[in-house]
């Protein structure tokens, strides 16, 4: 059980509601675990979505996870969070604690031990395979900062591909262009329409890159990385917008989160605002806890305090500005309610904000009409967001110095 949750649950044990949802969302997660199959030979043969996972620890020397479905459905869906949108936390955690993994430990600097994985890791399709484990796979869930859930494991002896991967033609250019930056490879596959999800993964086991510079890359980093190369070039293309004219606001509301966005009609500059309300995944304590971080129109020059979710959420802001040909400050804002204990991945973060970006905004000529608006969406009130916000700060300074001038 999640230290963080030890208080509210000793006093509610599931029947009181007191975290303020209901069904008890502990007793869902752990039903929901307790439904996981899993399997009890020492061999297995299931599709892989495809789905490699690459741990941290120990690092140069990594443990390299490639993984298969013992569930229900199309395998794709399995390792494809680009079309989880609308399906229940509950149903995510079903599908990923049904990934059984097969681990190996790999030295970073040696991609070629992998090179199988390679492939499977870039396939356009699910790839049956076969895992021979040293004893059947442990039951279990891993979870991890930045990518989603993962279910049961054990230590794979053989493994064998039992057919052939899909490899569309623009990731076989750069799976085999021995000359091309790994960051430059990153971008021809965006710009080829490759979901991001499967760029992390090729990035991630070591697929890009100058030949002898290639590395095998910590899943947790390659999500990060792929969204942080992706935005940082499309913000150079935003730059080149005009500005839009009026201020605009979007709201998302989904799984115990609000989702605020406020695009303000000035040059491109970008906040990102997380606000854990007690008893959530990162807050064991009893009072809110507020944190930001932010990048003017020149951008950063060092990693943002919080991680993945800056990245993830800044991709999805400049996707929207590039789609609408317009460019402004954008200052974003998540409220994480009490209940939300799950580590689910920066995935959610970017998809939740891609749905809300294609949604229609609200329009407002006035900043005092949008603050209004920010103060009936959320939980907290205005004055916190003005205390933790650079941006608004920034905004509320302007407008005071262009009614002075007229």
């Amino acid at each position: 059980m999640p230290g963080n949750l030890v208080k509210p649950c000793l006093l509610c044990r599931g029947a009181r509601g007191l975290c303020g949802e209901s069904p008890c969302p502990l007793f869902s997660v752990w039903r929901v675990v307790e439904e996981v199959r899993v399997p009890s030979s020492s061999l297995v043969e299931a599709p892989s979505p495809p789905s490699v996972f690459v741990g941290w620890s120990g690092y140069p020397k990594v443990r390299v996870a490639p993984s298969v479905s013992v569930g229900e459905g199309d395998a794709r869906v399995y390792d494809a969070p680009e079309n989880w949108l609308d399906l229940s936390l509950d149903e995510i955690l079903r599908m990923r604690l049904s990934l059984v993994r097969g681990c190996m430990t790999v030295d970073v600097r040696r991609p070629a031990l992998i090179e199988e994985l390679r492939l499977v890791a870039a396939s356009a399709k699910s790839v049956d395979m076969e895992l021979k484990f040293s004893k059947p796979p442990r039951p279990g869930v891993k979870l991890d900062l930045n990518a989603p859930p993962l279910g049961p494991a054990g230590i794979v002896e053989k493994l064998r591909i039992v057919d052939e991967p899909r490899i569309e033609k623009p990731v076989d250019r750069v799976l085999s262009d021995s000359d091309l930056k790994a960051s430059e490879a990153v971008l021809q596959l965006y710009s080829s329409g490759i979901p991001v999800s499967r760029i992390q993964r090729i990035f991630s086991v070591g697929g890009l890159g100058v030949e002898g510079l290639r590395r095998i890359v910590p899943t947790r980093w390659s999500i990060t990385a792929v969204d942080s190369i992706i935005s940082k070039s499309l913000i150079e293309d935003v730059k080149r917008l005009p500005i839009i004219d009026s201020y605009l606001f979007f709201e998302r509301r989904v799984s115990r989160n609000t989702f605020i966005a406020v695009i303000a009609p000035y040059a491109w500059s970008y906040e990102w605002i997380e606000a854990w309300f007690p008893y959530t995944t990162w807050n064991p304590g009893a009072e809110v806890e507020v944190e930001g971080d932010w990048e003017d129109y020149r951008g950063r020059t060092t990693y943002a305090s919080l991680g993945g979710c800056y990245y993830a959420a800044r991709l999805a802001t400049a996707e929207f500005m590039l789609r609408t040909r317009k460019q402004g400050m954008a200052i974003l804002i998540r409220e994480i309610y009490e209940g939300f204990f799950l580590p689910i991945g920066v995935w959610f973060v970017r998809e939740n904000l891609r749905r809300m970006f294609e949604s229609r905004p609200e329009k407002y000529d006035q900043l005092e009409d949008v603050l209004e608006r920010i103060s009936r969406s959320t939980r907290l009130p205005l004055s916190t967001w003005l205390n933790t916000s650079r941006l608004l700060r920034s905004l509320l300074r302007q407008t005071r110095l262009e009614v002075r001038s007229l």
